[in-house]
């Protein structure tokens, strides 16, 4: 009993910050998405599952909205998944090798990933300026005429957001990817080159194996900070042009915080975190079928 009560004291900070600030929220949005709750109005009467049925009703505002950020959502983590995949891949195989700089390589990978994502969005929003920005300005002067409209215009609305998504958080997927491969075994590389194996052939027997529980991670967060993505898009297009690049949190936002209406966005948050429940655990089976 004196173990399990000094086990229990250690954890009690933690718990106490748990219960605080995930678990009474949870349940605390949960019951605002069961009312049409608005904070300025002293009711907040009960309405049952109204709100998510607005969500899937053809025709209301609020539901065709929110699946048009849905939409926008899944366009930019279908966009971004396989980069944020191969890319860390490719720059943690080449950093896995002996290589001279590899540890100041690794870290200028890495830096991007300290920045917040309010630094990030100013700086490439400026980078990305259609008629002031650096990035027109340097192609110019390498002979490119056309201005290229990277924050104003599709597709190159979305070209910027997955780039600097990708140039900004690569960085933890590889050093999370390069940790994995420093724990597979160097006696299976050595034994595979007995046996006449290339690289490809190393790498695809050996290595992505032998990354597996790594992978599931990784591709378990990357899913879930894609569908998450809010600050690039707010401080970078603004949503634009139009509303194409509004994303589902860009609009639970806008409808909790800006206009009053906290219960259609607690609902749309539910819908959210069900779709992604359903994606992590697919996911999850799949990977330990493997």
């Amino acid at each position: 009993m004196r173990r399990n009560l000094t086990a229990y004291l250690f954890l009690a900070p933690f718990l106490l910050l748990f219960i605080v600030f995930i678990v009474v929220p949870i349940v605390l949005g949960l019951w605002i998405s069961l009312h049409t709750w608005n904070p300025i109005l002293p009711t907040k009467p009960f309405v049952g599952l109204d709100n998510y049925a607005d969500l899937f009703t053809p025709g209301t505002l609020t539901g065709d909205n929110f699946w048009q950020s849905m939409g926008a959502t899944g366009i930019f983590t279908i966009a971004t998944f396989p980069l944020m995949l191969a890319v860390p891949l490719a720059l943690a195989s080449l950093l896995n090798r002996n290589i001279r700089g590899g540890s100041a390589f690794r870290s200028s990978l890495f830096a991007p990933y300290v920045l917040g994502v309010a630094v990030v969005g100013v700086m490439w929003n400026f980078f990305l300026n259609p008629q002031l920005g650096v990035v027109n300005a340097a192609l110019q002067a390498l002979g490119f005429e056309e201005t290229i409209p990277w924050t104003s215009a599709m597709p190159w609305a979305w070209v910027s957001l997955v780039a600097v998504t990708v140039w900004w958080t690569a960085g933890f997927n590889t050093v999370i990817l390069l940790a994995g491969m420093k724990g597979i075994n160097p006696d299976l590389y050595d034994a595979a080159a007995v046996d006449g194996a290339g690289v490809w052939t190393r790498f695809w027997h050996i290595t992505l194996p032998g990354l597996r529980p790594v992978m599931l991670f990784v591709t378990t967060l990357t899913v879930i900070s894609s569908a998450n993505m809010f600050g690039q898009s707010y401080l970078i297009t603004q949503g634009g042009p139009g509303e194409r690049t509004r994303t589902v949190i860009m609009y639970i936002a806008e409808e909790g915080l800006a206009n009053q209406q906290m219960g259609p966005a607690a609902a749309m948050s539910y819908v959210l975190f069900a779709f992604l429940a359903i994606i992590s655990i697919i996911n999850f089976r799949v990977q330990r079928e493997k």
